[in-house]
Parts: structure tokens; C-alpha cells; sequence
């Protein structure tokens, strides 16, 4: 059953897997009174009737994947209901080497919608696709937070002064971004390259991370319920044990979370 959210309050909405999204949708939701709200949370439940006044804003703030959205950001992109236009609306990219076409992904979606982004924003934060990149030096990562600690700082700026236009960095051309995301996105989301390693406890937190539940625990064990997943990574990122890996080399790669998603991550 769907249900409205409060009138009269700005919104962050984000998705985030290892924390990295959510703390910027934080930092900015300090800042400028806003709301924050989790993707994951709207999904599970089933929300996604936003009210608004005309003069409020709406932010969105979105992992990037293979150069474009998380499967579950494009469906609840898809799927938002809002009463009026927001006067503001902008949106944030958070990524490891290139933001792709993000930006305009989700523009693309929102428009059929006649929903217009105002502006468009990221902040270079660890890449947590360990099957690639190497998260395992702790100081490598403190110094990519450090430097993001600025640029969040610059955005919140843009976004108090209502800032338009496209701020985004490392972006590629739309044709190949387009033509990346939809071969890379979808091999990459197989669950059949999960694997689970004997020091696995069967402690079920892979499960209650996942955010579209696509693991169950069998045996004291994770299976996935599904070909294909987001592929965030949360389950191999929280395991207590760093007992579930992708591929060959996520387990010389190490573990990271910007900090621990708690269990009102799937509330609204």
C-alpha cells in the first residue's frame, strides 16, 4: 500500500550500499534542514508519493554503475509519484573514476514525467567495485575521503545558493556511456558470480543488507534468489567474516564501508 509523506519538507533522497552516498545525502541534509530518505526504504515499502510546495526543493543522490544508475535508483526514478514540481531539484553522483552519463540517465527518466534536474553535481569517493579496484590500503581511502570532505563542502555551497546547470566531473560522451552501461550493467549483475567462502557463520546480516532481498539464508548459508542483482557489493562489504567474494580478486582487494548501514536503512 503506498502512503504520502509529510507535506512541507525538502528531501535527500539517496541509495547506498557502503555508506558513501548516504553520508553525502548527510552532510547536505545538516546543512539545509532537508529530509533524508532511503531509496532502499521506498522500494521495500512500497513509497513513492512525495508532496510538495512549489517553493521546496528535491535532491537525489546516486552511486555510479558501469557510467550510469543502479538498477533500483532507475526503477524508483520510474516510479516517483510528486503532487507539484519542486522549484529546485538537483542531483548528486557519487563515484570512483568517471561518472559515465548518470546525470542525464536519470534526467532522461524524470522528464517523461515532466520533471526537469536543475543541476548537477559529484563527489569522487572509493570505488567499492573491488572485482577492480583495490580498497585493501586504508590510507589510499582515508585520503580520497579527506579530499571528498571539499568537494561536498563546494556542493553544499551550489545547492544553498540554487545553482544551475551541469557541475559534474569526469563524464563521458553519451553514445559511449549509453553503449558501456548497457553491455557492462547487466553481465555484471549475475548472482552466479558470488561465491561463499567456509569461514562464512551464517549470521544472515548479507540477507538483511540486501536491498532487494535477493539472498536467503539455507544451511547457514547465503544463496542468491535471483540471476541478477543490483550488484552493490553490500553483502561482501558488511560481511562480518569477508567471507563472500565476486570473482578471483575481491578478497586481495579488501572490505570498505564509509560507515555501517544500520537497521533504519530499510525505514522511511
Amino acid at each position: 500500500m503506498q502512503k504520502n509523506f509529510i507535506n512541507g519538507e525538502f528531501y535527500d533522497i539517496y541509495f547506498s550500499a557502503t555508506g558513501n552516498s548516504r553520508y553525502v545525502a548527510e552532510r547536505i541534509a545538516k546543512a539545509t534542514g532537508d529530509r533524508t530518505v532511503s531509496i532502499t526504504a521506498c522500494m521495500k515499502n512500497q513509497q513513492f508519493q512525495f508532496e510538495f510546495h512549489e517553493s521546496e526543493f528535491l535532491g537525489i543522490v546516486s552511486p555510479t554503475y558501469s557510467w550510469g544508475l543502479p538498477e533500483i535508483v532507475k526503477e524508483f526514478l520510474k516510479k516517483i509519484n510528486l503532487n507539484k514540481k519542486p522549484s529546485y531539484i538537483w542531483f548528486i553522483a557519487t563515484y570512483g573514476t568517471t561518472t559515465g552519463q548518470i546525470g542525464n540517465f536519470a534526467n532522461e527518466i524524470l522528464q517523461k514525467q515532466n520533471i526537469e534536474i536543475s543541476a548537477y553535481f559529484s563527489v569522487k569517493m572509493p570505488d567499492t567495485w573491488t572485482s577492480t579496484f583495490n580498497l585493501s590500503n586504508k590510507e589510499y581511502v582515508r585520503k580520497i575521503n579527506e579530499r571528498a570532505e571539499l568537494q561536498i563542502d563546494s556542493v553544499i555551497d551550489k545547492i544553498i545558493n540554487r545553482a544551475i546547470g551541469d557541475y559534474m566531473q569526469r563524464k563521458v560522451p553519451m553514445p559511449i556511456a549509453k553503449w558501456f552501461y548497457n553491455m557492462e550493467y547487466d553481465t555484471m549483475r549475475k548472482t552466479s558470480h558470488f561465491h561463499v567462502e567456509n569461514t562464512c557463520v551464517g549470521c544472515g546480516l548479507c540477507a538483511q543488507k540486501c536491498p532487494i532481498s535477493a539472498i536467503d539464508i539455507t544451511n547457514k548459508q547465503p544463496v542468491w534468489n535471483q540471476e541478477q542483482c543490483v550488484m552493490c557489493l553490500s553483502c561482501l562489504h558488511h560481511c562480518p567474516k569477508f567471507a563472500i567474494q565476486y570473482g578471483k580478486r575481491t578478497k586481495k582487494h579488501g572490505q570498505y564501508v564509509h560507515f555501517p548501514l544500520s537497521v533504519k536503512e530499510n525505514k522511511v
